[in-house]
């Protein structure tokens, strides 16, 4: 397992070259993204996004089960206006750093709160989802699993085939529990992993987290890019490298692998 560094390194610089001695070493490296590195791709946060139209509503009246019961048409159309938002955005240099990352280590968990699809459009297989996606939609009613979102924008809320009842996003809304087997598959990998990366999340909200920590306690070396590290922990086993994903991870995957080939190639 890759060695934790003995001092919290004192500037970024340091961070950066003690975080790459370890991605190098390393074999396998969990990761969790967070709201950060989607901004950057231009995508709000749920907050960000509630202007205009939907600035007169609160999180209760958009993305709860209530809400969604009282009014669907509503709650359908503020994810559909969303969704959008997400299929005009494109992936950026840190979704592109990370696959490089899963390319070059034996293995790689990427763990992500994010509801879009940019880590799969930028070549990332099968991305542990702890909040679901915004681009599928499930049953309200129960019926098993989920199909892709309809790409054309209406105001008419589909039906399950199967039962008819009201289709949602396949999200976790407000009042919800993170779907166990997502969390209990991120859970293993931070227990598991020698090197632990946290991009883009201010690690406040739980259970997730509480990732990194679990990781730190079983020997992992935690390293946070973030552009800002108020609220972060500190440690003997937590590099901060402060600063936007987009700069700070292709700088740290580059000099993580400097002249070594990838162990595979990208699909």
């Amino acid at each position: 397992m890759a060695s934790p560094p003995p001092t919290d390194p004192q500037t970024r610089a340091e961070a950066l070259s003690v975080a790459a001695k370890a991605l190098r070493s390393a074999e396998h490296v969990c990761v969790l993204t967070g709201a950060g590195i989607s901004a950057e791709s231009g995508i709000p946060t749920f907050r960000e996004a509630q202007t205009g139209l939907w600035a007169r509503f609160s999180a209760q009246e958009l993305a709860t089960p209530q809400a969604f019961a009282q009014h669907p048409s509503r709650v359908w159309q503020w994810y559909a206006m969303r969704r959008a938002m997400i299929r005009a955005a494109q992936p950026n240099p840190g979704h592109a750093a990370l696959l490089n990352l899963a390319l070059r280590v034996a293995h790689c968990t990427i763990v992500t709160q994010n509801v879009d699809d940019l880590h799969e459009r930028s070549g990332v297989r099968d991305p542990i989802r702890l909040h679901g996606s915004l681009m599928h939609i499930r049953c309200s009613g129960g019926c098993p699993g989920s199909v892709p979102a309809p790409e054309e924008a209406s105001t008419e809320v589909p039906r399950c085939p199967t039962c008819g009842a009201l289709m949602r996003p396949d999200v976790v809304w407000f009042g919800e529990s993170l779907p166990m087997g997502p969390f209990g598959a991120a859970r293993d990998a931070a227990v598991a992993c020698d090197v632990f990366l946290s991009v883009g999340t201010s690690n406040i909200v739980e259970p997730a987290a509480s990732l990194p920590w679990i990781a730190a306690t079983h020997g992992a070396t935690v390293i946070v890019v973030n552009p800002s590290m108020e609220g972060q922990r500190k440690g003997p086993s937590i590099l901060p490298i402060e600063g936007p994903a987009g700069v700070m991870l292709p700088r740290l995957i580059a000099e993580a692998f400097a002249g070594r080939r990838p162990r595979r190639q990208a699909e």
